[in-house]
């Protein structure tokens, strides 16, 4: 059987922490930057963990 390729756009998405948990970005932190107070976008900055609903999907695309 060949090997199982990674899905390339998750790849970018997606990454595994040292211990196997999987990192994404957090939303609304791309456009419209303007009206979002300072703080909002200072809590948007750091990553965030994926949910244990969409974990399932994230480790079949290859990650």
């Amino acid at each position: 059987m060949p090997k199982m390729k990674t899905h390339r756009g998750a790849a970018k998405r997606f990454r595994r922490t040292g211990t196997g948990r999987l990192r994404r970005r957090q939303a609304n932190k791309s456009h419209i930057l303007e009206k979002k107070s300072p703080k909002r976008k200072r809590q948007l900055r750091g990553g965030t963990e994926v949910s244990s609903a969409d974990r399932a999907l994230v480790r079949d695309l290859g990650l």
